[in-house]
C-alpha cells in the first residue's frame, strides 16, 4: 500500500534572524485568490457609482412645432428620419443627425392624430380631425411645384389611428370602426366591428402580419383576423387602454398602455391573465413602444416622464424626465436600439439615449473589454444591497415624488383593509386574488 503525504522540509521555514518574516505556503495562481471575491465586490461597487456618475441621458430637443405634438413615426429604412404630427395639424419631417427639421407639411385642419410610413419608406399617411386620410411623398416636391398629398381619402367619420401592413400595400384606420384598406382603393376592403364605441388606436403585428390589435374606449382590448375578416378575441379591462404595441420578436405578446398608470403584457392566446404587469407610472400611460430587441419597452404618460421597462420585471429600470418636459403624448425607440423619442405637450421632441451613461462615439478595444468586465461584475453583485441601493436610486421631480408615497399608503390600506376582511370573515369567503387577475373583468371569444 502506498501513502501519499504533504511532506516540506522544516529547514526551509527556519528564519536567519529573528526580524525576518514567517514564510507561509501559499499558492500564487491568480484565480486561487484569497480576496477575490471582496476585491471584485470592489470593484463592482465602482462601477456601480461611476454608472450613476456618466448617467446623462438627454441629448437634444428638437423646436419647431408651433402646438403639441400629438403623434410620431419612424422611417423604417433610414435610422436619421423621424416624422412628427402636432395639435395644430402640421407635419414635420426630421433628420437626427444634424438634429433640424428639413420639411414641413401643413397635412390637416385640426389634429393630426396618427401617422405610419410604408413599409418600403417611399411615402406615409397620416389621418386627422378633417375626417381625411392623406398620403404624401417621403421626399420633398421639386423646385416650383406645389406641396400635394398623392391621394387623399373622405371618410365619413374622424380617424383616431393608423396603422400600415409590414409587407403588403394595405393599412388599417380606426375611429367608429376599424377599416382594412388596398393603397389603390378609395373604399375599405373591409370594416371590423365589436362593440360600438369609438377606437383609439389600432396596430399591426410585425411578426404574424395578418393579426391586429385594437383597443376601444369602452375597455376594451380587441384582436382581429385579417384573413377572415372577423375579430377573434376581446379583453376587458378595469379602466380603459389608450395603445397597445406588439413585440417585435414574439408573436404572441403585446403590451397595453392603460389609464390606471399601469402597463400590462399579454400573450394573446391565454388572455385571462396579463404575463407582467408593470407599475410605476403615478398617471395615465398615453404611449407606449418596443426596443427592437424585444427586450424592453418605453412608456410615455401623463405625470410628465418617460419609463423603460424590461419585459419581464414589474418596475422600471430607469425613468426620465426634466424640468420643462410636460404630459409626454407620444414615445418611440429607434431601430438601431440606441435612442428613444417623446414628443410633449409644449411643443418639443426631446432624444435621449436608451442606456442613460452609455459613452457615444467609436470605443478603444481597452474600453470595450472593460466595460463588458465592469457590466459582468454588477451583474454578478447585483442584489447586493449597497449595490442594489446605488444602482436603482433616482431623483424625482416633487410631484411624482409625493404620488409614489401617497400610492404606496393607498395600497397599504387596501391591503390591511383586505387582511382584516379575511380574519373576520368565514374561512374560504373571501378568496385570494393575484395581481393579475385584479385588473380582468372579462375575455369574450
Amino acid at each position: 500500500m502506498r501513502v501519499k503525504v504533504l511532506s516540506r522540509n522544516p529547514d526551509d521555514y527556519v528564519r536567519e534572524t529573528k526580524l525576518d518574516l514567517q514564510r507561509v505556503p501559499r499558492n500564487y495562481d491568480p484565480a486561487l485568490h484569497p480576496f477575490e471575491v471582496a476585491r471584485e465586490y470592489t470593484r463592482a461597487l465602482n462601477a456601480t457609482k461611476l454608472e450613476r456618475l456618466f448617467a446623462k441621458p438627454f441629448l437634444s430637443s428638437l423646436d419647431g412645432h408651433r402646438d403639441g405634438v400629438n403623434c410620431m413615426a419612424k422611417h423604417p429604412k433610414s435610422l436619421s428620419t423621424v416624422l412628427s404630427g402636432a395639435c395644430d395639424g402640421e407635419v414635420k419631417i426630421w433628420n437626427l443627425t444634424k438634429r433640424q427639421c428639413v420639411r414641413t407639411i401643413q397635412a390637416h385642419e385640426g389634429f393630426v392624430r396618427g401617422m405610419c410610413v410604408r413599409f418600403c419608406g417611399t411615402s406615409f399617411f397620416t389621418v386627422g380631425d378633417d375626417k381625411t386620410v392623406k398620403q404624401w411623398k417621403m421626399e420633398g416636391p421639386e423646385y416650383g411645384e406645389e406641396e400635394e398629398p398623392i391621394h387623399t381619402i373622405l371618410g365619413k367619420t374622424v380617424y383616431t389611428g393608423i396603422d400600415h401592413h409590414w409587407k403588403d400595400p394595405v393599412f388599417a384606420t380606426c375611429g367608429h370602426q376599424v377599416d382594412i384598406w388596398d393603397e389603390q382603393r378609395t373604399s375599405p376592403k373591409c370594416s371590423l366591428t365589436w362593440g360600438f364605441d369609438s377606437i383609439s388606436s389600432v396596430k399591426f403585428n410585425p411578426i404574424e402580419t395578418y393579426l391586429l390589435g385594437s383597443c376601444a374606449s369602452d375597455r376594451n382590448i380587441v384582436l382581429y383576423d385579417m384573413r377572415k375578416s372577423t375579430p377573434l378575441k376581446k379583453v376587458i379591462l378595469n379602466m380603459r387602454t389608450n395603445t397597445l404595441c406588439w413585440n417585435p420578436m414574439e408573436a404572441f405578446i403585446f403590451t397595453a398602455a392603460n389609464e390606471d398608470y399601469n402597463l400590462y403584457t399579454f400573450d394573446m392566446r391565454f388572455l385571462e391573465s396579463p404575463v407582467m404587469v408593470h407599475m410605476d407610472h403615478v398617471s395615465a400611460v398615453l404611449d407606449v413602444d418596443y426596443s427592437p430587441t424585444g427586450k424592453e419597452f418605453v412608456s410615455a404618460s401623463f405625470d410628465k416622464s418617460i419609463r423603460i421597462f424590461p419585459v419581464d420585471k414589474g418596475h422600471s429600470r430607469e425613468v426620465y424626465h426634466t424640468k420643462r418636459m410636460q404630459h409626454v403624448i407620444t414615445v418611440k425607440w429607434t431601430l438601431d436600439n440606441k435612442y428613444i423619442l417623446c414628443g410633449s405637450d409644449e411643443m418639443n421632441i426631446r432624444l435621449w439615449k436608451a442606456n442613460a451613461s452609455e459613452k457615444l462615439g467609436v470605443l478603444a478595444p481597452r474600453e470595450k473589454a472593460a466595460m463588458n468586465y465592469n457590466q459582468k461584475l454588477k451583474e454578478k453583485f447585483q442584489f447586493h444591497p449597497q449595490i442594489r441601493r446605488i444602482a436603482q436610486h433616482r431623483h424625482l421631480p416633487k410631484s411624482i415624488y409625493c404620488q409614489i408615497k401617497e400610492q404606496r399608503i393607498m395600497r397599504e390600506a387596501r391591503r390591511r383593509k383586505e387582511l382584516n376582511r379575511r380574519k373576520h370573515s368565514k374561512p374560504g369567503s373571501v378568496p385570494f386574488v393575484a395581481e393579475r387577475k385584479k385588473h380582468i373583468v372579462a375575455v369574450v371569444k
